[in-house]
């Protein structure tokens, strides 16, 4: 029996991978807690010499804990919008055969191919006319509007999974259409139902073109644009904006962590097997 022959060449370039990821991320991180003598002193690639939260301190001190709050709540809306949407739209797509429906289907599909930038203008005169300008209203909306076409792809692929066996015991039964969406389609559908929540939360947590043409006040600003005007509002404290750009990063590297097999199996259409 032969022996497999270590793969020096996939080895080096995993190293030099891990290298490339982990560096921007050590000077995230290792800038983040230096003071900004220390950090114009020793540049970005060096050790910190003391260690310090003074950054992360003066960040929520000077309005980014606004920001990421305001952040919060558009996400959790949207997030809010999309499970209560999505998941009764894509069953009626699933169990209809109906022409309707069916056209209900390929226009949620037809917002695929379009891009948010293509259709600013308009949705910033209807948001305009709604009296919904500066409002974190006016960016939740669009988001999750954004977010539906995707969520309703992958939730109904995971509910087509479903055995239709099932459909018919439950009829057997003398179950109504609401019954075997509560007790059968949902508690079988957990996988696609985590699956976009995670992706709307990150669609409104990383949002800024929404937010950057349709708020304009700085109690309305959420975490994206405060970054962007992070410079301009503090100068050259990039030991500050990098501590601003860790805190943004936390809840999106925790959704990653304990969800990122459920979004894997979710968007395989795996969630009713």
């Amino acid at each position: 029996m032969s022996k497999q022959r270590p793969n020096y060449l996939a080895g080096l370039g995993s190293v030099v991978w891990l290298l490339v990821v982990g560096a921007p991320l050590y000077v995230l991180v290792s800038a983040s807690v230096q003071s900004r003598a220390d950090y114009g002193a020793s540049g970005p690639l060096s050790l910190p010499r003391h260690f310090t939260l003074r950054n992360y301190i003066d960040d929520f001190s000077t309005g980014f804990g606004r920001y990421f709050l305001n952040t919060v709540i558009v996400t959790v809306c949207v997030v809010a919008i999309v499970l209560v949407v999505v998941p009764p739209l894509s069953y009626s797509i699933v169990r209809s055969r109906g022409r309707v429906t069916t056209a209900v289907f390929r226009l949620f599909l037809l917002g695929l191919a379009i891009p948010a930038q293509a259709v600013i203008v308009p949705m910033f005169y209807v948001i305009s006319k709604a009296g919904l300008y500066d409002n974190l209203i006016g960016v939740i909306l669009p988001t999750a509007a954004f977010s539906l076409p995707m969520c309703a792809l992958v939730l109904t692929g995971v509910m087509r999974d479903i055995t239709p066996d099932l459909y018919e015991a439950m009829a057997i039964d003398g179950a109504s259409s609401w019954r075997v969406f509560g007790q059968l389609v949902l508690p079988l559908s957990r996988g696609g139902l985590a699956t976009i929540a995670v992706f709307s939360a990150l669609q409104a947590w990383n949002g800024f073109l929404f937010p950057l043409v349709l708020t304009q006040s700085d109690s309305t600003k959420v975490i994206t644009l405060g970054l962007y005007n992070f410079r301009t509002q503090y100068g050259i404290n990039v030991p500050g904006l990098l501590a601003a750009v860790v805190l943004s990063m936390v809840p999106v590297l925790l959704v990653y962590l304990f969800a990122r097999r459920t979004l894997v199996q979710g968007l395989m259409g795996v969630g009713g097997k």
